[in-house]
């Protein structure tokens, strides 16, 4: 999720292949797609009328996992690649998420999902190509993670049963990243062999859950935990958290996102593929909200300039919807799941679709003022 590095080409390193405009309007399918999910949100927890937005509810968690993350990820990989084909990946994710918001043909929306993500890892045998580090390695396990959601959707199975393989591609994505960052610290062969085994428990357990549902989650949880301990140890955001400023934001956000990802994996474990709804409730927010979303935040400040060559001016103010996601799903998770209070569930869930409007609202603000302040800066002659 953030540009690419070493010996994978910057996009500041290719020509513009696809003008800023267009991109910009690739990015405000994957906008749609996260309001949407966010409305769909506040249907599936009461606050709004089931009539309003029946649909958005159930289309939620592909909006915010393929339509919003799906076409973000890929469109910031396209920009790396610097090739005219890898954008056909957040194109087609990107108009699959507004079919889903509209109610298209559902038919015609999963199998653009499938062209995404078939094209998606395309992309990332291209950087395999460039670079058979093992972090591009694993970020192209997480590319498989996308195809196994997309085949299992394709073949008409619901939702649910492509959770395992929706949460693979996010997280390996993420982890694959971190460990290109962690080689930058030292990092020893035995570190990268505890770090491939972690993934590879992980990855065992979500391919296992296709047909071991309960055998896939209780290893995979095994794996995240693992995963977890690994990067809350070396990633380089416990020593860059003592630094001040968007440094310090960057790194709050990756050890908040890892504490989750600790969280969701104990979930996995715990309970399996029998966990009773507000287990469930906290396997998937734990993770898709607690570690994705938290990745989000602290990327965003390095993503959106580099795909969309827009300044994003870090502002104290940032900490507010970081602030908001992690009291949302402590009230959520803690209070309503695993207390059991139901109106804690209610309002640490509108606490968490708060905090990714704040998020909005505050990125696009940094964006004007930083384009702004670059506008005014006097020519050098």
């Amino acid at each position: 999720m953030t540009p690419a590095r070493g010996t994978l080409a910057a996009p500041s390193s290719r020509p513009a292949v696809l003008p800023v405009p267009r991109r910009l309007g690739v990015l405000a399918l994957a906008g749609a797609s996260l309001l949407a999910g966010l409305f769909g949100a506040l249907v599936l927890l009461g606050v709004t009328g089931p009539t309003s937005g029946a649909r958005l509810a159930g289309s939620h968690g592909l909006l915010m996992t393929l339509g919003f993350l799906g076409t973000l990820i890929a469109l910031e990989r396209a920009v790396a690649l610097g090739r005219p084909w890898g954008y056909a990946a957040p194109l087609a994710s990107g108009i699959a998420g507004a079919l889903l918001i509209l109610g298209g043909p559902a038919l015609v929306a999963t199998t653009l999902i499938s062209l995404a993500s078939i094209v998606y890892l395309a992309m990332y045998l291209t950087f395999i190509g460039m670079d058979r580090g093992l972090h591009t390695w694993v970020q192209a396990a997480g590319a498989v993670g996308w195809i196994l959601a997309a085949a299992l959707l394709q073949a008409g199975r619901p939702v649910a049963d492509a959770v395992p393989a929706l949460a693979a591609f996010l997280i390996l994505t993420v982890a694959g990243e971190r460990l290109e960052l962690a080689r930058m610290g030292m990092l020893t062969p035995a570190r990268r062999a505890t770090f491939l085994v972690a993934a590879g428990l992980f990855g065992l357990g979500v391919a296992a859950a296709t047909w071991l549902p309960d055998v896939g989650l209780r290893l995979g949880g095994v794996g995240l935990l693992a995963l977890a301990a690994w990067l809350a140890r070396y990633d380089i955001a416990r020593r860059t958290v003592r630094l001040p400023g968007v440094t310090r934001y960057i790194a709050l956000c990756l050890l908040a996102g890892y504490a989750w990802l600790a969280v969701g994996g104990a979930a996995w474990l715990a309970f399996g593929a029998a966990a009773p709804p507000l287990a469930r409730d906290a396997m998937l927010h734990a993770l898709f909200l607690g570690f994705v979303i938290s990745m989000v935040y602290g990327h965003a400040p390095v993503i959106l300039p580099a795909v969309l060559r827009i300044p994003l001016p870090y502002r104290p103010s940032f900490y507010a919807h970081l602030a908001l996601l992690q009291a949302g799903l402590v009230v959520r998770v803690v209070v309503g799941d695993i207390l059991g209070y139901p109106e804690a569930w209610q309002v640490g869930g509108v606490l968490t679709v708060t905090s990714m409007l704040v998020f909005v609202g505050a990125s696009v603000a940094s964006a004007v003022g930083g384009v702004r302040a670059q506008r005014a800066q006097p020519v050098r002659g």
